[in-house]
Order: C-alpha cells, then structure tokens, then sequence
C-alpha cells in the first residue's frame, strides 16, 4: 500500500532536517547547525523541504538556492538549484522525490527562474539515475584539480 506524504517548507532548524542532512552529507551536528541558521536567514535565497509521512516523521528532504553566478548549461538566470535531495532508502519509489522537486521548481519559478539545475558526484550513479528519471538532461561533466603553492 503506498503511503501519503505531506511536503513542508521549513522555517526553523528541526530535528529531523538535521537528521536527513546528516545521513544526506555526512558532517557534525554543528557544522550543519551553522549553515542551517545561516540560510534560514536569506529565505529568498534559500529554500528548505521535508517529506513527511502520516505520522508526521520525515523521510525525504530537498535543500535549494538560487544561483546568479555561473551555472554550467544554464543559459539563463537567475538559476533554482537542488543543492540537495536525499529520501531515506526504505521509503525511495514512491514519488517522494519528484514531489520534492515539483516545490523546488514551483519556488523557482517563483522567483522568475526558467531553469533548475543540481549536481552530483561523478561515481554517484544512483542519484545520475534518479535525477535522470525526474527530468534532468546531462549538462556536463567535471574533474577537479589542486596544486599545493
């Protein structure tokens, strides 16, 4: 039987959006603290969801900003971002994160966006897949370098 969820936008740090982050980037409490604070404070800027089930327990999270400087493919701008976009494992498959998107893009559009953009590590096939699968095109791909001086 598929489960109803409710998406919420967040105003306030909260428990289990620290949690999401936390299995979403690993990294300590505080350090997500800080940046939670940090972009509650710029609510045009920064955008922030939880999927909640029918008890009222979170089980997805999207994080999105919007970006002005350089996106690759955009060719417009401002650009949304999905900076973020994690569904625990046992609740994937059930629209969770395509309705998380779907606030992503409204907000976006909102702010007069015409394109949504995200990212993902090269070796992270999964989430290639699953943003594939929520509509996302290639834009491009990168490899990083650093020299110490």
């Amino acid at each position: 039987m598929k489960q109803e969820f409710v998406i919420r936008r967040l105003k306030s740090p909260e428990a289990e959006w620290l949690r999401l982050r936390q299995l979403l980037w690993p990294a300590q409490e505080e350090e997500h603290l800080t940046e939670m604070l940090k972009e509650l404070r710029e609510p045009e800027r920064f955008a922030h969801w939880l999927a909640l089930d029918d008890r009222g327990k979170a089980r997805g999270l999207a994080e999105a900003s919007l970006r002005n400087d350089f996106v690759e493919g955009a060719s417009s701008s401002p650009v949304a971002y999905l900076e973020g976009l994690f569904v625990e494992e046992a609740f994937r498959r059930q629209g969770i994160a395509a309705a998380l998107v779907m606030q992503v893009r409204d907000w976006g559009r909102g702010r007069g966006c015409r394109q949504l953009a995200s990212d993902t590590e090269l070796e992270n096939t999964l989430s290639q897949a699953v943003h594939e699968a929520l509509g996302f095109g290639e834009a491009g791909r990168v490899v990083c370098f650093i020299r110490e001086l």
